[in-house]
């Protein structure tokens, strides 16, 4: 069963926190997520997942930057939330997948217990400009049936910024887990 909008509303505060909060975001069974002005790019041509693979970072401008396609960006929910005995999921919105854009490449399903930013794996069809602060997302809520171990991690659990892929500590156990994620350039984008 997915959560209404009107109980979401009411599961405010136990159940679910969505910081920033605004009631204008919230749908007939989701909430809106806007998109925060701060994008990744991976700067290798192979991605390794025995590796951290390095990444620059840019600003969306307020005019706009446009995505190229088969090209894979990596941004982040300018809200945080946290998740108590629901399964939350976020999927793209219906405006935004319209123009061809994927806002999640495989990564919609999150789990019971997760505290953090939503990182968005954006894939654009053809270019397709963007801005920032845009609601590009919708979250919405699974009721679970079952004991509840909620979620653990040391890679994506209570994060504060956009999480490139951190499957080499899975790879490579000896892996350093104080990532410097290498060199983050901050680069405007015109």
């Amino acid at each position: 069963m997915i959560l209404s909008g009107e109980e979401i509303y009411q599961r405010l505060g136990s159940d679910i926190v969505i910081d920033p909060y605004d009631h204008r975001n919230i749908n007939p069974n989701s909430y809106n997520l806007t998109l925060h002005p701060d994008v990744m790019v991976y700067e290798e041509v192979v991605l390794d997942m025995k590796k951290c693979n390095r990444v620059r970072r840019f600003k969306i401008p307020e005019e706009g930057m446009t995505l190229e396609p088969n090209r894979l960006y990596l941004g982040r929910t300018v809200e945080r939330t946290e998740t108590h005995n629901l399964v939350p999921m976020i999927e793209g919105r219906s405006s935004i997948g319209r123009l061809g854009l994927f806002v999640h490449v495989t990564a919609g399903f999150g789990d019971v217990g997760f505290c953090g930013y939503w990182t968005l794996e954006m894939f654009a069809i053809q270019p397709v400009r963007i801005y920032p602060y845009v609601p590009i997302c919708q979250i919405f809520y699974h009721q679970i049936v079952g004991e509840i171990n909620e979620y653990r991690s040391n890679k994506y659990q209570d994060n504060k910024d956009i999480q490139p892929s951190l499957l080499y500590r899975e790879l490579n156990p000896t892996a350093e887990l104080a990532d410097p994620q290498l060199k983050l350039s901050f680069d405007a984008i015109e």
